[in-house]
């Protein structure tokens, strides 16, 4: 045998019978993969994960500029960081909560809540619809037990309807039940309370869905804005009256809902005390808004908006124009009307520039600033005051030859002194122009004038359209209800039963850890039916002294 050779055939044995004989994987068929992703994506593990990756996809929202939010700081941004922008750009970072990775895991989130929470809703209603279990075989074994003889003269029919009574009153679903020959004659209840607790987790999850479905409708169909309005003028909810404008990619920019609103006057209140001096104690716009349905005068304040029918107008800023007439070198009147100047401090300390492009044979431009209350001392002018106590204007002049008109938008608030040059006076120096009320200057070399006519108040008022607040808001509501019902509900089974030989056993079980409660209602439900209450028990006797060694001896 040592010199036999084994063929290699024989030694492989059944390793040799053909590939075609097994028995082969034939894989998941196309609706068995989806129901796998399906069932994968109801998971709680999931939805826990798509949770965290929502949060963690907003951080980016929150640390970088966004267009619909400041899209000026996303300008700067760039110019800033020209190596981060390459970045930034394609992966749609400045438009976080509008790009598709952050649409992907919201709408999975969406799906995913909703895949956990509807299997959910059948067991419950099911559950609602069950009535309370039947009674356990040995009730003995139950955390909380009590057993004692029915009271004399207490027929069982009695003292189950005294039961129920209890139950009821405690809001307990109560079945009765009997037993069988075999198990021994006996009679019993079984009670069940708690089923909000339930629907409250139900309802807390779902608020969660009201609330992506509330967030979704407000991010697609809402729109704000904001328009600065002097006294005596007024607004109209066109895309061109406004000076800042973001809109949901669903709104139709030419369709906004129509009204005007006209401020007829602003009041704002100051202290002028010592304590708190120039701290703000009114702000009131009196205006007059007109809709499709009516036209009313009425007041807009801090915290009490004017709302047209889903819009609602807000004053979230005010400051001062100052009224100018400017004419030309010819002698024409090349601008008149109120200026807006912005407000730089406290004390209203505001900056602003009036232009005059259309004045001959150079168009004019004046930069400087309105002091409510004006003092000039070393730290140069200033105002000291909010209010307007001692109104001036301080001013420098620019002119230049006329520029060709292209069209292009330009900020009304920014002088572009591209072509200009300053205007000097006989010395060399800049032409530095002081005005109070009333007074006015002659520009040097014939150029033109100015002259300072009066001043007024203006209001920065802002218009928001957000239809999917108030669901957002009701989910919120409900969904805190709902976490007050699944946290403070107790879920809660009891059982009774009378034998026939007067016995009476009662027993219950707590479906919710740290629960407390449990022994009372069974002490109560054994004291109805055997006269005993916890009042009524024996005290137990004081355990007797034990003797210390030195006593012993």
């Amino acid at each position: 045998m040592s010199g036999t050779t084994i063929p290699e055939t024989e030694q492989k044995g059944e390793e040799q019978k053909p590939q075609k004989d097994r028995p082969q994987d034939p894989g998941l068929s196309p609706m068995e993969s989806l129901r796998w992703l399906w069932t994968q994506l109801t998971s709680m593990r999931t939805a826990l994960v798509l949770l965290f990756l929502v949060a963690l996809a907003a951080i980016p929202g929150s640390l970088i500029p966004q267009r619909s939010v400041t899209p000026i700081r996303v300008q700067d941004f760039q110019r800033d960081h020209p190596t981060l922008n390459k970045l930034y750009e394609p992966l749609g970072m400045y438009d976080v909560y509008s790009s598709p990775w952050f649409s992907a895991i919201y709408l999975l989130l969406f799906l995913s809540l909703l895949g956990c929470i509807i299997p959910r809703i059948r067991v419950y209603l099911r559950a609602v619809k069950t009535p309370p279990p039947r009674i356990p075989s040995r009730l003995t074994r139950l955390p909380e037990s009590r057993t004692g003889q029915l009271k004399p003269g207490l027929a069982a029919t009695e003292a189950l309807e005294k039961a129920t009574e209890v139950l009821k009153r405690k809001r307990f679903r109560v079945a009765a039940s009997e037993g069988s020959a075999k198990q021994g004659d006996w009679r019993g209840l079984s009670a069940e309370r708690g089923y909000l607790r339930e629907f409250g987790n139900l309802l807390f999850h779902l608020s969660l869905v009201g609330v992506l479905i509330g967030v979704a409708w407000n991010n697609l169909y809402s729109y704000k804005g904001t328009a600065m309005v002097v006294e005596g003028r007024g607004f109209s909810n066109v895309i061109t009256q406004y000076d800042e404008f973001r809109a949901g990619p669903m709104v139709n920019t030419d369709e906004l809902p129509p009204f005007s609103l006209k401020l007829k006057r602003f009041f704002a209140e100051f202290e002028k005390g010592p304590v708190q001096r120039g701290a703000a104690r009114l702000f009131r716009a009196e205006v007059t808004a007109t809709s499709k349905d009516k036209t009313e005068d009425t007041a807009i304040e801090v915290n009490h908006p004017l709302t047209i029918g889903q819009d609602k107008v807000h004053v979230i800023g005010h400051g001062y124009a100052a009224h100018v007439t400017i004419k030309d070198g010819k002698g024409n009147l090349a601008f008149q009307g109120p200026v807006i100047f912005l407000p730089q401090d406290g004390n209203l300390t505001s900056m602003g520039v009036i232009k005059a492009p259309d004045a001959r044979p150079k168009q004019l431009a004046f930069e400087g600033l309105f002091l409510p209350t004006a003092v000039v001392d070393q730290r140069g002018p200033h105002s000291t005051f909010p209010d307007a106590a001692n109104p001036e204007l301080f001013l420098n002049v620019w002119s230049g030859p006329p520029r060709q008109e292209t069209g292009r938008p330009e900020n009304v608030y920014v002088l572009n002194k591209a072509g200009l040059s300053q205007v000097t006076n006989e010395s060399g120096g800049p032409v530095a122009i002081r005005l109070k009320p009333g007074t006015g200057y002659k520009l040097p070399d014939g150029q033109g004038s100015i002259s300072f006519d009066g001043w007024s108040r203006w209001a920065k008022l802002q218009i928001s359209h957000a239809p999917g607040l108030p669901v957002a808001f009701t989910s919120l509501a409900l969904g805190t209800l709902g976490l007050c019902l699944s946290l403070f509900i107790r879920p809660r089974r009891l059982w009774v039963r009378l034998r026939e030989d007067g016995q009476v056993e009662v027993a219950g079980l707590d479906r919710a850890d740290s629960r407390s409660g449990l022994p009372e209602d069974v002490e109560e439900l054994l004291a109805t039916l055997a006269g005993e209450s916890p009042d009524q028990r024996p005290e137990p006797p004081d355990p007797e002294p034990v003797a210390t060694e030195g006593e012993k001896r």
